[in-house]
């Protein structure tokens, strides 16, 4: 019987599984974003985010543990350093996942699987607030000609405060 045995064996023996998801964890870490397939992705969420939660306390004990897992000095060393920096607030949640789509050979289902706060154009960036107003394009048509009207009276009126000083120079 296979009571509370719910995680996905993704085709794999046990150990092919360790194996592959160590590499794809380690690639994670250092590339900060991967594609996958979903299924992959979805099983690589439950193997990491363990391991990032315990590099947020930098203690030799953590860092073998991780190593257990990951067998890679180079990784252990960004995690430990570079991202336990970053997700040292975050209570959780540390990788999303974004689906691109199906791939052409097989229609399996690819997704990018990143961590959060290395992602620049997820980042939150203040949104400039969205006006809105009656009038549709006219309005719009004005407040756009008003800058350039205002521009090209300040070009016109500059020129004729230099052309009396310029005339003074000339007669002396």
């Amino acid at each position: 019987m296979r009571h509370n045995k719910k995680f996905n064996h993704l085709g794999r023996t046990a150990s092919h599984r360790s194996a592959m998801l160590a590499n794809m964890a380690i690639s994670l870490i250092m590339h900060k974003r991967i594609t996958t397939t979903v299924a992959k992705a979805k099983a690589l969420k439950k193997y990491v985010e363990p391991l990032i939660t315990r590099a947020k306390e930098d203690t030799t004990n953590n860092r073998r543990v991780v190593f257990s897992y990951l067998q890679d000095k180079f990784a252990i060393k960004e995690l430990f350093s570079v991202i336990s920096e970053k997700v040292g607030d975050r209570p959780g949640g540390y990788t999303r996942i974004i689906k691109l789509g199906h791939r052409q050979g097989d229609a399996a289902e690819i997704c990018f699987i990143e961590l959060v706060d290395f992602d620049e154009a997820m980042a939150k960036a203040p949104k400039a607030a969205k006006r809105t107003r009656r009038g549709g394009k006219k309005a719009a048509a004005a407040e756009t000609a008003a800058p350039a009207a205002e521009e090209a009276m300040a070009e016109t009126a500059a020129p004729a405060a230099e052309e009396p000083a310029a005339e003074e120079a000339k007669a002396e």
